[in-house]
């Protein structure tokens, strides 16, 4: 007759995902400030509780997890994130209005988006200092990673990233322009692989979320520049062609200053954005307000669409 698994503790499994975060019950020891043989007691009874093998130790040196182990861990991490969104909401309640809200922001977001949800916003706490920060891709998450800001519009930088809640909020048109003396600029309908031949002017970051990747990228010959403005100006000068978010570039092509290049391989594309925050890190009243509102933003462009 098979017995029913225990009951593991939050202890026992804060433990077991430490253990798989470091690598090694040494390390996991040297994080949780406990001696190894504790770590190792805390996943024997573990194991014990559940009825299964957590950790391969005989084949390798370092424990590396059973089939077992895996499909715990992913149990696990539902656990731990569960809990930290409980103390979140529970920290949320008990607090009152913030002092002061730190915010990033996507470049891609488009202006208008932005201006609405900040003028509401101080309409509605004239009280909470604002702070806020522009950064682009990866370097949105990594702030509020890092704690330098409380929540933050992102773009799609945060799949598989443990710790982080995100809501899904509307997009962008990305759009790719030139100058109208451009070389693509003066063809109606460019052959396949045209875009590759010219210099493109590609937004990049230094974080470690997007380092090597790149997005939307067709040209061999590049110019990489972490500033959007930048990438405007030097567009509207001739210098090299790009994607840009379509709200950004409306006048600009209205008054002729930027074409929209008909290119086959790319004619247009969808950046995505999220609203995100730390699980562990609850906003609070304002804050929350903040994220409602980016949420209304995004059900609101996708009912107009």
């Amino acid at each position: 007759m098979i017995s029913d698994p225990g009951t593991p503790t939050l202890d026992q499994l804060r433990v077991f995902l430490t253990v798989v975060e470091v690598g090694s019950f040494a390390a996991a020891a040297r994080k949780l400030h406990r001696a190894t043989s504790v770590i190792s007691y805390s996943i024997a009874n573990l194991e014990m509780q559940l009825g299964v093998s957590l950790f391969d130790r005989q084949t390798t040196r370092k424990p590396q997890l059973t089939d077992a182990g895996r499909t715990v861990l992913a149990e696990a991490r539902t656990i731990a994130n569960g809990i930290h969104g409980l103390r979140a909401k529970v920290k949320g309640l008990l607090q009152g209005l913030e002092a002061e809200v730190h915010v990033v922001l996507d470049v891609m977001l488009p202006p208008d988006r932005v201006v609405d949800a900040l003028k509401s916003f101080r309409e509605a706490f004239p009280t909470v200092a604002l702070h806020l920060h522009m950064e682009a891709l990866g370097a949105v998450t990594e702030l509020v990673i890092n704690r330098g800001a409380i929540i933050g519009v992102s773009g799609p930088m945060n799949e598989g990233i443990d710790g982080i809640e995100r809501m899904g909020v509307g997009s962008v048109e990305l759009i790719p322009v030139a100058a109208p003396n451009h070389p693509l600029a003066s063809s109606d309908s460019n052959v396949p692989g045209a875009g590759r031949e010219f210099t493109q002017l590609v937004l990049s970051d230094r974080s470690v979320l997007t380092k090597d990747k790149d997005f939307a990228v067709l040209s061999n010959r590049t110019w990489r520049l972490a500033d959007l403005g930048a990438k405007h100006m030097l567009l509207r000068e001739g210098i090299g062609w790009g994607n840009m978010p379509a709200p950004m570039v409306q006048e600009d092509l209205q008054s002729g200053r930027l074409v929209q290049l008909n290119i086959p391989e790319y004619k247009s594309g969808q950046y995505s954005f999220d609203v995100i925050y730390r699980t562990d890190v609850p906003p609070g009243p304002a804050a929350r307000w903040l994220i409602e509102r980016f949420v209304q933003q995004g059900s609101a462009q996708a009912a107009s669409a």
